[in-house]
């Protein structure tokens, strides 16, 4: 714990629970959020076959980014996960989308 604190930053041990804390609740939310998505632009198992369980996969990821962000600051933590977000994306090589939102 005390290795993940020094790595991220982190002063208190309240700020590490409440970071795990929306972790875990942006998990959940994007996989329950997930089905209704596919499902609205009309992705079904019948209509993908095999490439159903993949398709959600690649539709979970941006999902699970946006409300990492929000619940973030919704938790009072978007500083955190706005800088884990930009490090996330410039290692994916997707770092212009930071940069595009840190130029406003």
């Amino acid at each position: 714990m005390n290795k993940l604190k020094k790595r991220w930053g982190i002063t208190s041990n309240w700020q590490f629970y409440v970071i795990f804390t929306v972790f875990a609740l942006t998990g959940s939310a994007s996989a329950f959020l997930s089905k209704p998505v596919t499902n609205y632009i009309g992705l079904t198992k019948d209509s993908l076959g095999y490439f159903y369980i993949p398709v959600r996969l690649l539709l979970i990821f941006p999902i699970y980014q946006l409300l990492l962000v929000f619940i973030g600051y919704l938790f009072g933590q978007f500083s955190f996960f706005w800088t884990f977000e930009k490090k996330l994306l410039r290692r994916i090589k997707l770092g212009w989308i930071a940069d595009f939102f840190e130029k406003k």
